[in-house]
């Protein structure tokens, strides 16, 4: 799904409680629309992000079980800047 300048992105991030992360994963994969990406720490943290361009994920995984993670989870809009490309929206246009 391609950015239009009226879209806004959810970036949902949490924390997994310790050896919680694969059953995190496993609770919230199936909540997530189609168009959701998830991503796991590269570093080793257990971490998730998921970008959501419907912006549902934060009302989808409201629910998450206290005992899966660290911390509560967090989440952030935001809207496409572009890339200077023709048509693309521009940065202080």
């Amino acid at each position: 799904m391609a950015a239009s300048p009226e879209m806004t992105v959810t970036m949902w991030e949490v924390q997994a409680a310790d050896g919680q992360l694969e059953p995190l994963l496993a609770w919230l994969l199936p909540r997530l629309p189609v168009s959701a990406q998830v991503y796991r720490s590269a570093a080793g943290e257990p971490r998730v992000v998921v970008l959501d361009p419907t912006g549902e994920v934060t009302d989808r995984l409201a629910g998450v079980p206290a005992a899966l993670i660290a911390r509560p989870a967090h989440a952030w809009q935001f809207e496409p800047v572009g890339n200077g490309s023709a048509g693309s929206p521009h940065l202080g246009q």
